[in-house]
């Protein structure tokens, strides 16, 4: 068993819960948070304007699911961020889990 751990801005949303889908994750939980990015230049001219930090509503989806199902979220997941080059890729991780009480 794996724990797939996948986090996104809430627009993308729709995106995961399609490549949950397609990959066989049938039981998943949503949980919202607020991702920040705080990347300041130290050159002040180069920060001045257009370049924004902030903070960021997204989600954290993750399913406690079957090996070959996390490889297959995370196999998807890589092509859907290779093929939209976002700034804001969709960010997954496959861990262990060592025991369950179920």
């Amino acid at each position: 068993m794996k724990l797939l751990f996948v986090t996104c801005l809430i627009d993308f949303k729709a995106e995961v819960m399609k490549i949950f889908h397609q990959s066989g994750v049938k039981v998943f939980s949503i949980t919202r948070t607020t991702g920040v990015k705080d990347e300041h230049d130290t050159d002040l001219l180069d920060d001045w304007f257009g370049n924004k930090d902030g903070d960021y509503d997204s989600l954290i989806l993750f399913s406690f699911t079957e090996t070959d199902t996390a490889a297959e979220a995370m196999r998807r997941i890589q092509v859907y961020n290779e093929e939209h080059g976002n700034r804001f890729p969709l960010r997954a991780f496959i861990m262990p889990v060592e025991a369950a009480s179920y």
